[in-house]
This record gives structure tokens, C-alpha cells and sequence, in this order.
């Protein structure tokens, strides 16, 4: 198992789950945590995980982001390595060989919600609250969000969202499409695992070839798609909106854009 602060790995039964454990910040994403789990997606990998579910610690948030307060002075050619790192994640997820399970246990808001994106299957807690949360902070989304998110609930609910950066409730996740399941609290971690199991038990070969055909459906497409986020989202660093954007979220304050 991966040997990390902030990531935690556990295989049993064919199931892998990974654990992103930084609740005191929300679960939300720095480079250190990154890495460890672009690592520990590896490690599952080499462990022939049949079914893997991707989760958050603590009871407030699946993954509540990137992190603000490292991304809010980043130059913009430290902002493309950012973004390659956050989208080798996000891809190391859409193409890992089983089913991904996103058991979103709380706050899941952008890059955190574009990891979910990136997983086969989502499902919520009734607590959990989703959205592409970047516009309030001067950016947009760039893990994966401006390409995943329209093909999953459609262009024009995925323009509402980026747009508006709106926070979504579980059930209405679940109306857009955003979300397959919706339960209780308290039941999320059973109803998930009874789901992993159920996969695990299928054939894995099977499973891997269904899930290569079903990704082909937007591949080519979407890559080209993808390369032109990541230049995107980067250049906006070093802008005014994102500069104020991001310090007034650290400074927990209204920003003041141009």
C-alpha cells in the first residue's frame, strides 16, 4: 500500500479503495496529494483490482477542490504543470482497467467534482453538494470539467453550471444526471461496497473490454478537447480575476473582479 499522509489505499476481494484523507482542508487536492494518488491509482492497478471506489475522509467532503491557497500564486507555466498533473490523475481514473466508483460522501466542488467526471459510476450521499465551482475564483475548470461535465448532463446544463458556478444538491445532481444514486448518509459506504463486490464478481476481462468500447465512444474528440483546457486554465493565472479571485476565498471575503 501507498505510503502517504494524505492517501489511503486498502485492497480486499478484488475491490480497491482509495481514500483521500486531508479532511481538515476538505479533502482538497494539493501536488503532494495529487501524486500520491496518481501513485496509489498504480498500485491498484498492479493489485488486479476488479472494482475500485474513490472516496473522501471525515463526514464533510468527498473532494471539496484543488487547493486555493497553493494554486493562488502560481505563475502561469506552474499552472500548466498544475493542470497536467490534475489530468493525468483524471485520465489515470477514466482509463484504469474495472469499473471507478465515486462515493461522494460530501462537498464535492471543482477539481473535485472533475474527479468524480472522470469515474465510471457516481453515487451521493444525500448530505453531498456538487458544482464547477472555478468562475467565482477566476478561472475555469481545468482537470477535465469543460469536457466531461456536457457529456454526461448535456451542453446546455453544463454551461449553466460552468457559468453560473452553481453548487447542486444531491437530488437535483441526480435529476441533471450528474449523479446515478442517491442515499442516505449512513448508507453510502454499504450501498457502494455491495456495488464494488457485485463488480468484482463479474468477468474482469469482460469488464476491462466494455469499459475500453464504452470510452471510445468520445475519444478522439475529447483529447483534443482536453489539451486545449489545460492551456486554457493556465493562462488565466497571473490575471487580475484570478489573482483577487483566489485571495478573496483565502481571505474568506467578497471578491472584487474587473
Amino acid at each position: 500500500m501507498p505510503e502517504s499522509d494524505t492517501i489511503r489505499l486498502d485492497v480486499e476481494d478484488g475491490v480497491a479503495t482509495l481514500t483521500v484523507d486531508r479532511p481538515d482542508r476538505l479533502n482538497a487536492m494539493n501536488v503532494e496529494t495529487l501524486t500520491s494518488l496518481k501513485e496509489a491509482l498504480a498500485e491498484a492497478e498492479a493489485a488486479d483490482a476488479h472494482a475500485l471506489v474513490l472516496t473522501g475522509a471525515g463526514e464533510d467532503a468527498f473532494v471539496a477542490g484543488a487547493d486555493i491557497g497553493y494554486m493562488q500564486d502560481l505563475s502561469t507555466a506552474e499552472a500548466q504543470a498544475y493542470a497536467e498533473l490534475g489530468h493525468e490523475v483524471a485520465d489515470a481514473i477514466e482509463t484504469f482497467p474495472a469499473p471507478v466508483i465515486a462515493a461522494i460522501n460530501g462537498y464535492a466542488f471543482g477539481g473535485g467534482c472533475e474527479l468524480a467526471l472522470a469515474c465510471d459510476l457516481r453515487v451521493a450521499s444525500e448530505d453531498a453538494v456538487l458544482g464547477q465551482t472555478e468562475i467565482d475564483l477566476g478561472i475555469v475548470p481545468g482537470w477535465g470539467g469543460t469536457q466531461r461535465l456536457s457529456r454526461l448532463v448535456g451542453d446546455e446544463l453544463a454551461r449553466r453550471l460552468v457559468f453560473f458556478g452553481e453548487r447542486v444538491d444531491a437530488q437535483d445532481a441526480h435529476e441533471m444526471g450528474l449523479v446515478g444514486d442517491v442515499v442516505a448518509h449512513d448508507q453510502l459506504d454499504d450501498y457502494v461496497a455491495e456495488m464494488a463486490d457485485d463488480l468484482a464478481a463479474k468477468p474482469a476481462f469482460a469488464l476491462e473490454a466494455a469499459k475500453e468500447a464504452l470510452n471510445q465512444v468520445h475519444e478522439s474528440d475529447q483529447t483534443a478537447g482536453l489539451r486545449y483546457e489545460r492551456r486554457l486554465w493556465s493562462s488565466l493565472f497571473g490575471t487580475h480575476d484570478q489573482r483577487e479571485g483566489m485571495a478573496a476565498f483565502v481571505e474568506d471575503r467578497e471578491p472584487e473582479f474587473e
